[in-house]
């Protein structure tokens, strides 16, 4: 594969983009690091059909005939997306190897505290996102950029809302939901609030997040762990 000549003609919100489209249609036959088939890995910029941005494209709007690689119907700008997302696993690709799951899953559950936010099957809390099946959803390499630099992406769907309500309370949670009468938030208490839009003052998207970074509070083989145990989650408890 080329170097990452796609980042150069995408936007970081493009890629994104093509991340998500790529999870959402890909990860069940390639896997979420891109090296679940046989002589490809796409975290290591290795394809056996296909080396350039068109080839590519080619090959996933029309399929490969004879084997599992089926035409994508996704539009071929939007299979550009792809392709830009793919160009960036190779260049954010690192070693996040070297972890032990079990002892993972001791600091997520203890030391790390993760649990008083998020929630892994029936246990944990629902102010941040679920974790249940986030080894389907993230590489590695993301997840280790989101437990040391968190706030360098804070994707739509996990971001808070800090709403001001008529009375002045100041009301600060994970934003779910809104429509024409009502917000949709769940706040630090874990609970489900449906704010009546008559009451409310007013309200902001908020583009921070309130995890903290375990930079400085894990060392690099509890990292390593924690990573290892988040990428073996994948919806089987």
């Amino acid at each position: 594969m080329r170097a990452a000549a796609a980042q150069q003609r995408f936007l970081p919100a493009e890629i994104d983009a093509g991340g998500r489209l790529y999870f959402a249609n890909c990860t069940g036959c390639h896997g979420p690091e891109g090296d679940a088939v046989a002589g490809t890995n796409f975290s290591k910029g290795q394809c056996r059909r296909g080396t350039t941005d068109d080839e590519l494209i080619r090959i996933i709007v029309r399929g490969i005939p004879g084997t599992p690689m089926a035409p994508s119907g996704i539009p071929d700008n939007q299979v550009a997306t792809i392709v830009a997302y793919l160009r960036s696993m190779t260049a954010g690709a690192g070693d996040s190897g070297g972890g032990d799951a079990a002892r993972g899953r001791t600091i997520v559950e203890g030391k790390g505290q993760c649990l008083t936010c998020h929630s892994i099957g029936v246990n944990g809390m629902h102010v941040g996102p679920s974790l249940t099946e986030i080894g389907m959803q993230r590489r590695s390499a993301d997840l280790v950029r989101s437990l040391v630099d968190p706030a360098g992406e804070v994707r739509p769907e996990n971001r808070s809302i800090r709403v001001v309500m008529k009375d002045g309370r100041t009301l600060t949670g994970r934003f779910l939901n809104q429509d024409t009468f009502s917000i949709q938030l769940i706040d630090a208490t874990d609970k489900l609030m449906s704010l009546d839009k008559s009451n409310v003052r007013e309200s902001t998207v908020l583009t921070t997040t309130p995890m903290p970074s375990f930079k400085d509070k894990l060392s690099a083989q509890e990292l390593a762990d924690v990573v290892s145990y988040l990428a073996s989650l994948k919806g089987r408890l």
